[in-house]
């Protein structure tokens, strides 16, 4: 696993590449704070989360935990979300901010299977 800061909007998205996986993780705190500025993205969640289990959604049950960089530098554990996990959980959320955040995912994700069919763009990538 790789753990990558990626940026939208001017603000840090935290996620993990799993290569065994083939799959990006993403930081989902870091997702409701982008899309929803609130100045408590963890409460935001946690109310969020507790509204979709009371609704009987899978979303919050298929959603895992990884180690990722806080911002005292240390490792901790994190609420992710893989890409299609995600997308769901960014329909619960009302901002105008989705669906631009909804393509800059698409394009990290074309990004990757570009590296992954040509890996000469992943040494580019790593030089820049």
């Amino acid at each position: 696993m790789k753990n990558e800061i990626k940026i939208f909007e001017n603000k840090k998205i935290r996620t993990v590449w799993d290569e065994e996986q083939e799959e990006w993780y993403f930081s989902i705190v870091d997702v409701i704070e982008v899309l929803t500025e609130s100045p408590r993205p963890r409460k935001y969640w946690n109310a969020l989360k507790t509204k979709l289990t009371a609704e009987g959604s899978e979303v919050s049950q298929k959603l895992g935990q990884l180690k990722m960089p806080a911002e005292d530098g240390k490792m901790r554990i994190t609420d992710v979300a893989d890409t299609q996990q995600l997308f769901r959980l960014i329909q619960s959320i009302p901002s105008p901010k989705a669906e631009p955040f909804k393509q800059w995912m698409a394009q990290i994700a074309k990004e990757r299977l570009d590296q992954i069919i040509d890996p000469e763009l992943s040494i580019n990538q790593a030089k820049k």
